[in-house]
Formats: structure tokens, sequence, C-alpha cells
């Protein structure tokens, strides 16, 4: 007998449709009358938040990992339900801690309990049935959707309102979700953990667009204000050139600068030697990531800084 720990926290999937058809939070969640008729699975479910994921904060996230952490003794694996909106960067901030080596599954829905179509209950099971399997262990945290499984590395929500919205650019699913099996084809990433005990700090994000600097939101940046910035660049990793004069501006004060692209494939990396261009950001002290998307290279900078990496050792993290 598998016993597994659920931890839900809200969202689309313990939601219903109104009469308008507005979906709105519900007291009761549909999720707790589910009857779980799989065989050797015991479920212990525990409401821990009841919030939509746009509400989520990395103090959540945390508070997650700290329950997680204290009751992983009792089970042998962990599911979460999570709205959609924010549940990858939850997925990577768990994936990015000292989680036990068991299963840790999160999922979600895109249509609530009472709408035509609704997806959490079988999501719901199937993460049951993939926190339950053997092969899951030593894999990370995973997120389950729509008959796939995701790394939490790379998942991300791709489309606003379809089923299948979860994917994986580039690698495409770890696994998948059979009718009497689950198959896993490929192994996760290893990760860098920390056992964080307390997170804060503000690092914004900053989507570059054509013609940016002078006027835009990196002239209002100071390390009175910010701990670190995300710049989702264009292409490889370019900026216009007087954005890149305020980029450059921040490192002076020893505000430490992430780069992302803000293509949907692809990784950045300093290759452009034109003023703005990758390989002038990158002399100044920029740090580009490689295969995260904004709000992940946030979550990673912020624990970074958190864990109280600095300098030489802040990079080669950042970097890695």
């Amino acid at each position: 007998m598998k016993k597994i720990l659920v931890l839900h926290t809200g969202g689309t999937i313990s939601m219903h449709a109104d009469q308008a058809g507005n979906v709105r939070p519900d007291t009761d969640n549909p999720m707790n009358h589910i009857g779980v008729s799989l065989d050797n699975i015991e479920v212990t479910a525990i409401d821990f938040f009841n919030i939509p994921s746009p509400h989520i904060t990395p103090k959540h996230m945390l508070q997650l990992y700290q329950e997680i952490k204290q009751k992983a003794a009792d089970f042998d694996g962990v599911v979460i339900t999570h709205g959609t909106d924010t549940l990858e960067e939850t997925a990577y901030f768990l994936d990015t801690m000292e989680i036990p080596n068991i299963p840790i599954v999160i999922t979600g829905a895109m249509r609530s309990s009472n709408e035509l179509g609704s997806d959490g209950v079988y999501n719901y099971l199937s993460a049951l049935r993939v926190a339950s399997h053997d092969d899951a262990i030593g894999k990370g945290v995973l997120v389950v959707m729509n008959d796939e499984i995701h790394a939490a590395k790379y998942v991300t929500k791709t489309h606003t309102t379809n089923v299948s919205t979860f994917q994986t650019p580039i690698h495409g699913p770890l696994g998948i979700i059979m009718k009497h099996d689950i198959v896993f084809f490929k192994m996760a990433d290893t990760r860098v953990r920390f056992d964080l005990t307390d997170i804060s700090g503000t690092v914004p994000i900053v989507k570059a667009y054509a013609g940016m600097g002078g006027d835009g939101i990196i002239s209002f940046l100071n390390p009175d204000n910010v701990c670190g910035v995300v710049i989702e660049a264009l292409g490889a990793g370019n900026v216009p050139p007087r954005a890149a004069q305020e980029i450059v501006h921040l490192i002076e004060q020893d505000v430490p600068v992430v780069l992302v692209s803000r293509c949907f494939n692809g990784i950045a990396e300093p290759v452009y030697a034109y003023e703005g261009g990758g390989v002038q950001l990158a002399q100044a002290g920029v740090m580009f990531v490689k295969e995260l998307n904004a709000q992940k290279a946030r979550l990673k900078l912020l624990i970074a800084l958190n864990a109280g990496l600095k300098g030489q050792a802040l990079k080669d993290y950042i970097e890695g």
C-alpha cells in the first residue's frame, strides 16, 4: 500500500463556474469528494491553502516545502493540486529545494469542476498514479497534466485555456500516462538544491522591446528597491543600446542582472558584438541563464540571493 500525501492549494481544480460562466473559488474543495478507486493507494488530503494561483508568492512556496519536508517520512509520495497560472513557478521552486527522495507531483485543471469537459478529476487521479509509481522516484518535482509527465525545470504554460497547455519546449515530456501503465522516456537533470528557512527580496522581470531605454522601467531601478533584475531580452540575448547603458549602470551599483530570451524556444547566449548585443552585456557582467524562462530565472536568482551566493559563486550557479 502506497501512502500519498495530498496538499490542496486552490486554483481552478477546486473552483466552480456560476450560471454566468464565471469561475469562482469554493469553500468546499470538490477534490475532497473524489473516490480514489486506485489499487494500493491510501490518500491523506490536507486543504493547505485555498487561493487562486495568482495569489501565490515565494513565501507560500516555502511553506509547501517545509510541510513536505516535515511530513515526508510518513509517506511514499506527494501530490499538490495548484492553480495553473503559477503552477510552473511553484514546481520549479520546490525542485530547487532539498526535497525528500520521494515522488512529488503537481497537477491542476484548465476547466473547473462543473464545467463541460472538466479535467480536474482525471488529472488528480493521474497525479496519484505517478506519485505512487516507483519509476517516479529520483526524478525531482514532476508536473502531470493531460496524460503527460513534465520536468519542473522546463515545463511551461503555453495556452490560456486549452487542456494541453503545459508543454516542455525543446525537450518534450519526461513520460506519458497510459491506461494501464506509466512510461518514462528520460531522466530529470541533476539539480543544485537549497534548504531555505526564509525568502525575501524583490526581483522584477523587464521585457525588452524595440526602442527600449531612456524612460523605461530599468531607469527607475536601484539597490534601494530591488535586489536583482531579470531581463527578457531580444533574440539570442540582445537589447537596444540605451537599455544596455541602463543595465550596465545597474551592475555598477552591484545589482545582479540575469538575462533570458523572450523567444519561446532556444537558449540565450552572447553572440552579437554590437552596442547592446549579448557580447557587450556579458562583458559588463550580465549573467546568461540556460533553458529557463523569465519567471523561473527570477526564482533562481531570488533563491540564490537568499542562500547567500555572491560574486563568482552566484555567477557559476546562475549560468550553470
